[in-house]
């Protein structure tokens, strides 16, 4: 991965995260990794943990930024949110699969929120 890549990575989850709190959202962790993948953002919207993937992109040669999360992405996010409510011993507890795109551009960021972007077979 190149050092701009990375930085376009953390500057999207600079802003993804501060677009979240505006939005009510506490941020519990970023950046949580496992053996089996990352999740980018976990955070409780309510009483509802939420498991937030973000995709920034500067262009759109790869099409849009929402739509690069493959069903192989889903599994292993699936994966890791289970670890970590299993290491957190969080039962009984509302979770959903948000995904943040922001399109970087000339001018300002377009940040797209998409709650309950995805479900999980068998999560809940």
């Amino acid at each position: 991965m190149t050092q701009s890549r990375i930085e376009l990575g953390r500057i999207g989850e600079d802003l993804a995260c501060r677009e979240l709190e505006k939005r009510g959202y506490l941020v519990m962790e970023r950046r949580y990794r496992r053996r089996a993948g990352e999740i980018d953002i976990i955070a409780r919207d309510g009483e509802t943990m939420v498991f937030v993937e973000v995709k920034a992109r500067e262009g759109k040669d790869f099409g849009d930024a929402a739509e690069s999360i493959t069903p192989r992405k889903r599994r292993r996010m699936t994966h890791v949110a289970i670890d970590y409510l299993a290491r957190s011993h969080i039962a009984e507890c509302p979770c959903r699969f948000d995904v943040v795109a922001i399109q970087m551009g000339n001018g300002l960021p377009v940040i797209e929120l998409y709650q309950n972007a995805f479900d999980a077979v068998g999560f809940f």
